[in-house]
């Protein structure tokens, strides 16, 4: 028995332990033991994180393939997990730490510190994916991995070893981006980029064999700089090639001023003409173009600012080399003060030697630490990198070849401009949670790169016992007693960027490198659901590691979704304090309304905007859906054993399974083709529009009526096209859908297992052949086995029945909306002429004409050969249907009305036209204000286009 109210939240509750208890969602069932295997992993959230809107939309839209090719008969993995964030994991242990006025790490040591992690880890670290399940993911919680599992962490091991071994890992002495709070470097994706109002600073440095004078220009070149604290390491000043006021300056020194070095002024494009002076100091070691700048010049590198952001002069021997004499006094001045004040200090001793020549504001983009808010320091270190140039080359041929494709196409692109230009990958964090570099230095820094400590031990006696270094007996007994090597052999303390062991994803989540029989059989996966802002860090990692190691694509479809932004189109964020929190809409509307929300908002390639209107919409629609299986129940409408639709002979009953077949065909290919959007518009159509609005109403007056067979046969057709909506439904609302199957449908078993109303192709060769390597023989996979055995009625149609049901809805909905546009009032009843009416025309209408009377507020329906005078004219199905309306409407007042309403439409159309035209308002805008006004546009001229058709229409009537 239904219950009275939807209440989603005792569903979804109820629905997650039946789904849990009877494991649905694992992977390798018995009875898909033969079945093609489905697989997509879940892009692992921080075990530190909770569910936002991002992963909310993500999760949604795996679950319906998930759901979709699980009712299709697939054996479904969808690999769980989440990701150990190593410096967001850090950074809360610490903070607890600090909180409860505890030992701070370093006090703590780094073993005692990774058990602390380890026991926060325990306590806390299931927070996302408890919320994943009150989404309804439908994942393998069983197969549920994290990056630092044992197994996971000698995948790590082994990859980073035989990279290595083939010359693919190094290690390299480059800039980085820098945390100086956090104290490591950190990875494009954790850098904010953050706009600033500073200061553009123009400074002269006195060329050399000149006598500087601020009143002589030909003395001088001027550089511009927004950082004048990192003009200490300069080693050059560029100017581009092309710039006739330089080009007899090109080879020549000029006097570093405060340092007194001389430094060369080199000719390179990536100086402006157009940019401030047109020339740019060059600081190779603390700026990224100039890094590359210095490298094609052979331009010295020379660190000014340690990891702390301090200046660091006094014992730096590159800053300290050739300095002139005296020159040293600056960096006892400047030496280890805060960049910041350095920079303040600085300025003011350029000022009182006359090398500022003027200082400008400047509005400009300053990189921050997205977790720990400084601004991040370029910064030249020694760190491990992967040659990512090389790995990217088959990632690339393997996208240009079509092994693997992007939906949207679009974002291949910006691939491939990325992979084209792809730079060495820092793979090394100064952090103490991640994977530990398998990397051991002996005494005179020799490295040595093994899988486990014992290995690494055996290399290095090996190799210093051959440089006699060490004896052999002094390298045996080092061999057998690890106190006698002490200290002789040190660990590197760096641990791995969490994105190598989340690259690694797709196949050491399988197992390997053990041999693991689920290696070969969910390896490939088949798509990845991901955002655009991933593509570089993870998912072209994925392709580099899944070509390079298991000479196979990870994925054959990376389907990239957009962002959701609230209802005006800003991107969310706690400083706008626009974030949508999706656990309080399910807390408010239920899961179900919001993943399809999400799923009827995610068209391809385009921002989803979010309102809160829109969710509490489709919890009316699981409700309408409700009421409409209670009407169901209530009439004792159930489907009787061995009942087949296509033998059905009611012309309703048969237009429903028309419909409902036409329905089956648009969900199921929109799906297959990643339009979530349309899928979602598909199935809401038929369940509001088709189902409840037409269908039931339709049949009421039947199933209200007297016991006969049309009474019997309504009742199974009702109760048939309901279990037809709940499958097509499941994979959007899964929880509603469930219950009322259980509640309903009475059969044997879960909905989320039942079969999809419409069979998939069959296997192609190549499932077949990865199917034989992993089942066995290949004979009995056949379409019986392919897929559940299922009635397949999305072939049926009967255009009979559609033409005449659909004659009946098309003319119903026409009256209501004249009806509506010339405000006539619910009871006052009109007459109806059919004008000129075909034969089948004259025939339907007395069948129905009780039917379009009720619905449409009609008093009489008549036949005549032409429209009477004075009558709104309605083309209906090619027929015309008449509405005398003299005498029911005030028609002078209507069409002052409909002008008036026109006006105020042109008005707003103006308005917001005029905004548009004006480029400054567009160019200066926020995105998102821009956007609204074209809605509003939109609207107006849609707006209008009504009224004015309703105004033609009142002409007739005059």
């Amino acid at each position: 028995m239904i219950e009275k109210n939807y209440q989603p939240a005792d569903i979804e509750a109820r629905m997650s332990v039946v789904w849990e208890d009877s494991l649905a969602f694992k992977a390798g069932r018995p009875d898909r033991r033969d079945a093609v295997p489905f697989t997509i992993v879940i892009p692992p959230p921080n075990v530190t994180g909770s569910l936002h809107m991002g992963h909310a939309l993500n999760n949604t839209l795996q679950d319906i393939l998930c759901r979709f090719e699980r009712m299709r008969g697939r054996d479904v993995l969808w690999q769980p997990g989440t990701d150990h964030a190593g410096i967001a994991t850090q950074m809360v242990v610490e903070r607890q730490l600090m909180e409860r006025q505890q030992p701070s790490r370093r006090e703590m040591g780094r073993e005692k510190f990774l058990e602390r992690v380890w026991q926060w880890k325990a306590e806390s670290g299931d927070t996302i994916i408890n919320q994943l399940k009150r989404l309804g993911a439908s994942c393998d919680w069983s197969r549920e991995r994290f990056t630092m599992d044992e197994g996971l962490s000698k995948a790590v091991v082994k990859v980073f070893v035989e990279l290595h071994r083939d010359g693919l890992i190094y290690k390299d002495k480059r800039l980085v981006n820098w945390d100086t709070k956090l104290l490591t470097a950190i990875s494009d994706l954790e850098v904010q980029q953050t706009e600033v109002k500073g200061s553009l600073w123009y400074l002269r440095y006195p060329i050399e064999g000149k006598i500087f004078s601020p009143e002589d220009p030909s003395s001088f070149i001027v550089v511009a700089t927004t950082r004048p604290e990192t003009m200490l390491g300069d080693t050059g000043v560029a100017v581009h090639p092309d710039d006739e006021r330089y080009q007899k300056l090109v080879g020549k020194n000029v006097i570093l001023p405060l340092v007194g070095r001389k430094i060369q002024i080199v000719a390179d494009d990536y100086s402006d003409p157009e940019k401030g002076s047109g020339a740019v100091k060059v600081t190779p070691a603390h700026d990224f173009n100039d890094f590359e700048v210095g490298n094609r010049h052979g331009l010295a590198r020379i660190s000014v600012i340690d990891k702390e952001g301090c200046l660091d002069l006094l014992d730096n021997e590159d800053y300290l080399r050739d300095l002139p004499e005296g020159a040293s006094q600056f960096a006892e001045e400047f030496n280890k003060l805060d960049r910041f004040a350095a920079r303040k200090r600085i300025v003011e001793r350029l000022e009182s030697f006359g090398f500022v020549e003027r200082i400008e504001p400047h509005t400009h983009m300053v990189p921050h630490g997205d977790r720990s808010g400084t601004v991040i320091e370029p910064y030249l270190t020694d760190q491990w990198y992967v040659d990512a140039k090389t790995l990217a080359k088959p990632a690339m041929a393997a996208v240009r070849s079509g092994e693997t494709t992007f939906v949207p196409k679009n974002w291949e692109k910006t691939y491939f401009e990325w992979m084209e230009n792809i730079q060495p990958w820092c793979i090394s964090r100064q952090l103490w949670w991640g994977h530990q570099i398998p990397a051991w230095y002996g005494p005179d820094g020799k490295v040595f790169v093994a899988e486990t400590e014992e290995e690494a031990v055996s290399h290095a006696l090996g190799y210093y016992v051959e440089q006699e270094v060490i004896t052999v007996e002094q390298g045996r007994e080092m061999a057998l007693d690890r106190n006698k090597r002490d200290g002789f052999i040190t660990r590197d303390e760096d641990v791995l960027d969490t994105w190598f062991s989340s690259a690694l994803w797709p196949f050491s989540t399988l197992g390997w490198p053990a041999d693991a029989p689920e290696v070969q059989r969910y390896y490939p996966t088949n798509a990845l659901v991901t955002g655009f802002d991933i593509i570089f860090f993870w998912v072209a990692r994925m392709m580099m590691m899944g070509l390079h190691f298991m000479k196979e694509v990870p994925f054959s479809t990376i389907y990239i979704h957009a962002l959701v932004r609230d209802e005006k189109g800003a991107k969310m964020s706690k400083s706008k304090g626009n974030v949508i929190d999706p656990l309080s809409l399910i807390d408010q509307y239920g899961a179900d309304a919001l993943r399809f929300t999400l799923a009827a908002m995610a068209a391809q390639g385009r921002d989803i905007k979010l309102a809160t209107s829109r969710v509490e919409g489709y919890r009316n629609f699981a409700t309408k859906l409700w009421n409409a299986s209670r009407f169901a129940e209530m009439n004792h409408c159930a489907v009787p054993e061995g009942f087949e639709p296509a033998k059905v002979k009611e012309t309703l009953n048969r237009w429903i399974a028309h419909e409902s077949a036409h329905t089956t065909r648009e969900v199921t290919e929109a799906i297959e083709a990643y339009r979530f959007n349309d899928a979602a518009g598909s199935i809401y159509r038929f369940v509001w529009n088709v189902y409840c609005d037409w269908y039931l109403e339709l049949a009421k007056p039947v199933l209200l009526g007297p016991d006969s067979p049309a009474k019997a046969e309504t009742r199974a057709m009702v109760a048939w096209a309901r279990d037809e909506i709940l499958k097509l439904l499941h994979p959007f609302m899964p929880f509603i859908t469930e219950e009322l199957w259980e509640v309903t449908a009475k059969r044997d078993g879960l909905l989320a297992l039942a079969p999809w109303p419409l069979k998939p192709a069959g296997p192609t060769p190549e499932q077949l052949a990865m199917l034989a390597a992993t089942t066995g023989p290949t004979d009995a996979l056949v379409s019986p086995v392919w897929v559940l055995p299922i009635f397949d009625h999305a072939d049926f149609t009967d255009p009979a029945a559609e033409a005449e049901i659909g004659w009946v809805i098309d003319l119903v909905t026409q009256i209501r909306s004249v009806r509506a546009e010339m405000n006539i009032p619910p009871a006052t009843l009109t007459a109806l002429v059919l004008a000129g009416a075909s034969a089948e025309t004259k025939e339907r209408a007395p069948r129905w004409s009780d039917v379009i009377k009720r619905m449409a507020r009609l008093s009489d329906i008549s036949f005549a050969d032409r429209a009477p005078d004075g009558a709104v004219q309605l083309l209906v199905r090619g027929e015309v249907a008449a509405l005398p309306l003299k005498g029911v409407i005030d028609v002078v007042a209507e069409r002052t009305r409909l002008d008036k309403e026109i006006g105020k439409a042109d008005a707003d159309i103006k308005r917001a036209e005029s905004k548009l035209a004006n480029e400054k308002f567009v160019a200066n805008a926020a995105e998102e204000v821009v956007e609204e006004e074209r809605e509003k546009r939109e609207a107006a001229l849609a707006r209008k286009a009504k009224l004015l058709e309703a105004l033609e229409r009142l002409k007739q009537a005059s």
